[in-house]
């Protein structure tokens, strides 16, 4: 490639032999013819993305060959019609045919066919095309992480998708483009012509003393000859061109495709026979070609009515024959576990063009509750939804709404860290996730909000976050028993035994799912399953009751939990329960065995969430963020309480506390 960009811009400044221009010329003769084929039997444009570049190239090698044609016939048109080579004494000859007129006009017309016409034409289909392909772009990636988020198609298959709708946008307007260059060379050609004619021949009678009517002759038919052997490539190219950009939406090669949509037809062959028999009868009309043309469509027509009737009669009877198939009720049951619905406005989300995509941050999300908890999200379904408001959308979980909020595209919303109210201009609201105050800025204020400690996200962001925030607390629903029996199966071989063990001889998969969903429900990580299976083999067979088995399997996970709720001195904060609140919980438990309830007295009760409030909201003024500390009996009790107002707050017992931890009191209640 490099090399021959070289010899052009050879051809550009040095001269050239006639038999080399010979051999050159018909490169680009037979170069053009290859284009044309490829450009034909292509199954869609995008197959032939290099057109662009090819048409640059060869419109500069035709301008390089000009310029070296010129060179000749100027510079020996004096010795003959022989002297610029005999590809352009043939072609010029071939076109003069004894007649200088016919020879100027039919080139005119060639030139003219060429810019006006197939030039012109396919430069207005690429620029249309361009322009509707540009627009669909949106709408065209978001079907494609849609298909992705719903788990229809895999990463790879959304990059393939991806790339050929970027290669797709940027082939029609790189065709747009460059259906400029043969413009150019059309005009060029006329220019090169008229300088050949006029030139040639005062160089000829005024320097070489040539008689001006045999000037005339030869430098025309020179001129003409060199002006059709550049312009027949180009038209070819031109004809490629047009081909190319209005082919798409076309499957298969062009022959295939037309044979397909315009000879398949019967009554459309009908009529062209019909047609033509009454113009073969019309007085002083030839008789024979149009006869053979209403004969010979007469029988395509006839061929192609039987071999459509035949299936038609099959399909007819099978139809008869079998009921309506209906589609099955069982396909309405069908739902989703996750689903996002964007009002209108919102769609820009899915198509940042500065990279925060929506569905970006769900692929990471979904990696760091996968890295953080041990659940594998399921697939998100993200739809628009005209019901909702222009920039608002609604989370649902398992077809039941989760969660709503609003955000504005092309702001930013910045918080106060210390819960006040941010003081910028803008919209103010409430925060989706976490009900804080928060504003609505222009981007403009980004450094302004920065600067005075204000926490700035993207509208992307605060919908993942409130995203983020409904899936922690809908992990245990959508830990389904399929999803179980899957983390199950992904176990590393060696792991694989001891779950062939366990399940189902000592306990049946549904308890390990219930285990797992009553620790997800606490926040804790199930990542590590096979010490949960260690810790639920342990216990099983001393109790079938699911709370003793999920205390089994803390107390097993006590490193885990120490690391998980250590602070910033690498210490775990405490804040434990006074000898009297372990000596009411204890004597409030009711029952036998382990079917033991709590029946502590409602003022009781109210007195122990005020103590929980205000010591923990004591602890967070001081910068801690401790866990309640119990004895083991009681901890399952103490946190279905402390679960209902205060959901976050982790409640450990004194058997999950690892020896290698580092204890700080901060409080007592």
């Amino acid at each position: 490639m490099a090399i021959g960009i070289v010899g052009i811009v050879v051809l550009l400044i040095l001269p050239v032999p006639a038999l080399v221009l010979d051999l050159l010329l018909a490169i680009s003769i037979t170069s053009a013819v290859l284009i044309l084929m490829t450009a034909l039997m292509m199954r869609r444009p995008l197959d032939f993305t290099s057109f662009p570049t090819v048409l640059l190239v060869t419109t500069l090698y035709r301008l390089g060959l000009d310029i070296a044609s010129t060179r000749l016939i100027l510079g020996h048109g004096h010795e003959g019609v022989h002297g610029a080579g005999h590809v352009i004494e043939t072609f010029g000859r071939l076109m003069m045919a004894g007649n200088f007129a016919i020879g100027v006009i039919v080139f005119a017309i060639l030139v003219i066919v060429n810019f006006v016409v197939i030039t012109k034409g396919s430069s207005r289909i690429a620029e249309v095309a361009a322009r509707f392909t540009l627009d669909s772009m949106p709408g065209k990636q978001m079907a494609i992480d849609a298909d992705l988020s719903s788990g229809l198609i895999d990463q790879e298959t959304a990059k393939t998708r991806r790339k050929e709708l970027e290669q797709e946008s940027t082939f029609f307007g790189a065709m747009d483009g460059a259906s400029k260059f043969v413009r150019g060379d059309a005009i060029a050609s006329l220019i090169i012509v008229a300088i050949n004619i006029i030139g040639g021949i005062l160089i000829g009678v005024i320097q070489h003393k040539v008689p001006i009517l045999q000037a005339l002759s030869t430098y025309t038919i020179m001129t003409i000859g060199d002006g059709l052997v550049s312009q027949i490539p180009a038209l070819i190219i031109s004809i490629a061109a047009g081909f190319l950009v209005s082919k798409s939406g076309v499957e298969g090669s062009a022959d295939k495709a037309l044979v397909a949509q315009l000879a398949m037809n019967p009554i459309s062959l009908g009529m062209v026979s019909a047609a033509a028999g009454v113009l073969a009868l019309v007085p002083g009309m030839p008789i024979i070609p149009f006869a053979a043309i209403s004969l010979g469509a007469g029988v395509l027509a006839w061929r192609r009515a039987h071999k459509v009737a035949e299936p038609a009669v099959n399909i007819a009877t099978d139809a008869a024959n079998a009921e309506p198939e209906e589609e099955p009720i069982a396909a309405s049951l069908a739902i989703d576990e996750i689903k996002i619905e964007l009002g209108y406005g919102l769609l820009g989300l899915i198509n940042d063009l500065e990279g925060r995509r929506l569905t970006d941050q769900i692929k990471a999300l979904r990696r760091t509750l996968a890295s953080d908890f041990g659940f594998i999200m399921p697939a998100v379904r993200i739809l628009d939804n005209m019901r909702l408001p222009s920039q608002g959308y609604s989370i649902r979980i398992k077809e039941m709404d989760a969660g709503q909020g609003e955000v504005r595209l092309n702001q930013l919303m910045a918080m106060d860290p210390r819960g006040g109210q941010v003081e910028l201009p803008g919209e103010h609201m409430r925060e989706p996730a976490f009900g804080l105050p928060a504003t609505w800025i222009d981007d403009s204020l980004r450094e302004e909000a920065t600067f005075r400690g204000y926490t700035v996200v993207d509208p992307a962001t605060v919908l993942t976050t409130h995203l983020t925030e409904i899936l922690k607390e809908s992990m245990p629903d959508l830990l389904s028993y399929a999803e179980v029996q899957k983390l199950l199966k992904e176990l590393p071989p060696e792991q694989k035994k001891l779950a062939d063990d366990l399940i189902p001889s000592v306990v049946t998969a549904t308890t390990v799912q219930r285990v797992l969903q009553t620790l997800l429900r606490e926040r804790v990580s199930v990542r590590d399953l096979p010490a949960i299976l260690e810790g639920i083999g342990e216990a099983a067979p001393h109790t079938t009751s699911v709370t003793n088995l999920v205390e089994q399997v803390r107390a097993r996970l006590a490193r885990q939990l120490c690391f998980a709720n250590r602070g910033d001195d690498g210490s775990l904060p405490i804040i434990t329960l006074s000898p009297d609140w372990e000596m009411a919980f204890a004597e409030a438990l009711v029952g036998a065995g382990e079917e033991k309830q709590l029946a502590l007295a409602p003022s009781r009760l109210q007195e122990f969430i005020r103590g929980v409030r205000d010591t923990f909201e004591r602890a967070a003024l001081s910068g801690e963020s401790p866990v309640l500390l119990t004895s083991p009996a009681i901890r399952p009790y103490v946190r279905s309480i402390v679960e209902r107002f205060r959901g976050q707050t982790p409640v450990m017992s004194q058997s999950e506390i690892h020896p290698r931890a580092r204890l700080k009191t901060v409080g007592q209640i």
